[in-house]
C-alpha cells in the first residue's frame, strides 16, 4: 500500500495509485453550497480537500472513476477555478501577500485576456473573476487554502495588522463579485480574525461544526477498518500483539476528535498514515509543527491549562468569538489541542478535553518545557525518576525528589512575576509533572459527586491518590480523600491503593508534610 505522506494533490494520489479514503460523496454535497468556511487542525487533509474540489470543478471525470462521485455527478461541468494557497510563505515580509497574490493575478489575467489597468489587488481580483465568467459563460470557483496562515505567523507582532489589511482587500472581492461566483471555500486552522478579515463581504457559511461534514477531513473508525485492516494486522504482528489490541492502541493514540454534537469519532489522518507506514506508534502530528502562537497567547493571558481541560463551555466561548478578543481557549480548541468530548443538549454545553494520548503528551510536554524549564532545567530527569519511583512504590524517595525540585527553584523578581500565586504555581507545577508520566494513567482533578481528587496515578500494580494542601496539613488532605470518597471507585480493584496527603508551605516554598496511608 502506497501512503500519501507529504502528498496533498488529489490527481497525484489517484494517478500514482496511492491510498485514498473516499470522501467524494461529502465533497459532492459540499459543492452544492455557495460560500463556505471550514476550520480544521493542521495536517488534517484540508489541502487535499481543496485539491479534490479543484479537480471536480475542472471536470476531471477520469480521476473519480470508481469513487462515490462517479455515481453522483452526471454533468461534469467545467468551471474556471482560482486556487490560492497560503499554506507556505514568508508572511513576516510585508510585501509577501501582495507579491504572491500579484503572481496569481498575472497568470489569470493572461489566461482570460484582462489588461492590467489597476495596481490594487482587490480591483484586479474582481476584474479577473468577472472576465472569467464572461469568457467561459460559467461562474467562477475560488478555493483559498489556509486563509489564516499569514496571520498566525505574525500573531501579536506589528506585521499582523499589515497582513490583516492585505487579506481583507482580497476577501472583500467576494461581495463585489457575488453574481459571478459558483462556489467559494476558505479553509484554515482558526476562526480568529474572521469578523475583521471578512468584514468586507457577507459572512461565509461556517460548516466547521455541521454534523453532516464531521468526516470531511480525517479518518473514521469504519474507514480505518475498511481501508487498512490488513495493514493493521501486519503492524500488530510486527509489534507482537493481537490485531484487536493494535486497534485499541491506535484509538488511544490518534482517535478522539469530535467536531460537532454528532460526536463522530475522527482519527488524525496524518498520524495514522505515518504510523501504518512505519508500523509503529509515535507522536507524528505533534512533531510536525510547534504551535508557538499558542504559547504566546497562553503566556500573555497567564492561562492555566489545567483550569481549561475537562470543562464544559457554551459554543460561543470556543468557536463564535469576536475578532478583537484574543481567547486562548478558542485558539487551543480550533488548533486541535482540545476537542469535544461530550455534549449536553439540554444546557447547550460542550465538554472539551485533549483528544488522545499523542496530543495530550505532546502539548503537556511543550507547556512543561516552557513553564518549568524557565525555572529549572531538570524537569525531564525528575519525571523519569518519579516514573520509576511510582512503578516501584518508593514513595519516600518520591517525596525527597519533589522536595529537592521545589528547593532548587530560584526565587527572584522575574520568577515572582511569572507565577500567578503560590497556590496556582504549586498546583500547576504538579499538574505538568504528573501529566508527563505518559507510561501511566494519570487523572487530574477527577470529579465525583462530592468533589475533585487533585491527582490519581494508576500503574499496573498500584493506585495512588494525591491530595495537596497549601498552608494546611497532610492530615487535612487525607481527611478530604476520605470524606469525598475519592478511593471508592477502587474498592474492588486488585491493585494496592495508597492515599497520600501533602502539605506545602508558602513561607518555606516547599513540601512540609507528607503522609501515606
Amino acid at each position: 500500500m502506497k501512503y500519501p505522506i507529504g502528498t496533498q494533490t488529489f490527481s497525484t494520489l489517484i494517478e500514482e495509485g496511492m491510498v485514498y479514503v473516499d470522501k467524494t460523496d461529502l465533497v459532492y454535497n459540499l459543492a452544492q453550497k455557495h460560500i463556505c468556511f471550514l476550520c480544521r487542525p493542521r495536517r488534517f487533509g484540508k489541502s487535499l480537500l481543496i485539491s479534490t474540489l479543484e479537480s471536480y470543478f475542472k471536470g476531471e471525470k477520469e480521476l473519480f472513476k470508481g469513487l462515490e462521485m462517479e455515481k453522483l455527478e452526471k454533468d461534469w461541468t467545467q468551471y474556471p477555478v482560482f486556487h490560492v494557497d497560503f499554506s507556505q510563505g514568508n508572511f513576516k515580509d510585508p510585501n509577501y501577500i501582495p507579491s504572491t497574490m500579484g503572481n496569481y493575478l498575472d497568470e489569470w489575467e493572461e489566461e482570460y485576456g484582462v489588461s492590467k489597468k489597476y495596481e490594487e489587488i482587490g480591483i484586479r481580483f474582481s476584474n479577473v473573476i468577472a472576465a472569467a465568467h464572461e469568457k467561459t459563460g460559467r461562474k467562477v470557483v475560488v478555493l483559498i487554502d489556509e486563509y489564516d496562515k499569514p496571520l498566525l505567523d505574525v500573531l501579536m507582532e506589528a506585521q499582523e495588522q499589515t497582513n490583516r489589511d492585505a487579506l481583507k482587500e482580497i476577501y472583500s472581492t467576494f461581495k463585489k463579485t457575488d453574481e459571478h461566483l459558483r462556489f467559494v471555500l476558505l479553509t484554515g486552522v482558526t476562526k480568529f480574525s474572521q469578523v475583521s478579515v471578512f468584514s468586507g463581504f457577507n459572512q461565509p457559511e461556517d460548516i466547521s461544526m455541521k454534523s453532516e461534514f464531521d468526516a470531511l477531513c480525517g479518518i473514521t473508525k469504519d474507514e480505518l477498518v475498511s481501508y487498512f485492516d490488513e495493514e493493521i494486522a501486519v503492524m500488530a504482528e510486527k509489534r507482537k500483539c493481537s490485531k484487536e489490541e493494535m486497534y485499541i492502541r491506535l484509538k488511544k493514540q490518534y482517535d478522539g476528535y469530535h467536531f460537532s454534537e454528532g460526536m463522530t469519532d475522527i482519527f488524525n489522518p496524518y498520524s495514522v498514515l505515518n504510523a501504518l507506514n512505519d508500523r509503529k506508534l509515535d507522536e507524528y502530528w505533534f512533531a510536525s509543527g510547534t504551535p508557538t502562537y499558542l504559547i504566546k497567547l497562553i503566556n500573555r493571558h497567564k492561562t492555566n491549562i489545567k483550569d481549561i481541560v475537562s470543562k464544559s463551555y457554551a459554543k460561543k466561548y470556543f468557536m463564535d468569538y469576536k475578532a478583537d478578543v484574543e481567547d486562548p481557549l478558542a485558539m487551543i480548541y480550533q488548533s486541535g489541542y482540545l476537542t469535544i468530548k461530550g455534549y449536553d443538549g439540554r444546557k447547550g454545553l460542550y465538554k472539551l478535553d485533549f483528544p488522545n494520548n499523542e496530543v495530550r503528551n505532546g502539548f503537556i510536554d511543550l507547556l512543561a518545557n516552557d513553564y518549568l524549564n524557565d525555572i529549572h532545567g531538570g524537569t525531564n530527569c525528575l519525571v523519569m525518576d518519579i516514573s520509576d519511583m511510582l512503578g516501584e512504590c518508593r514513595l519516600d524517595d518520591m517525596r525527597d525528589a519533589l522536595s529537592g525540585f521545589f528547593a532548587s527553584i530560584p526565587y527572584n523578581a522575574n520568577y515572582q512575576e511569572r507565577v500567578w500565586s503560590y497556590e496556582s504555581h504549586y498546583h500547576y507545577t504538579l499538574y505538568l509533572v504528573f501529566n508527563l508520566l505518559s507510561c501511566y494513567t494519570v487523572l487530574t482533578e477527577k470529579e465525583n459527586s462530592r468533589g475533585r481528587a487533585d491527582i490519581i496515578v494508576e500503574t499496573d500494580d498500584y493506585v495512588y491518590i494525591f491530595e495537596f494542601k497549601l498552608n494546611g496539613t497532610a492530615a487535612e488532605a487525607l481527611k478530604q480523600i476520605e470524606d469525598k470518597g475519592y478511593a471508592e471507585p477502587y474498592a474492588a480493584d486488585k491493585r494496592k491503593l495508597f492515599r497520600i496527603g501533602v502539605s506545602f508551605s508558602s513561607e518555606k516554598k516547599n513540601i512540609v508534610e507528607w503522609e501515606v496511608v
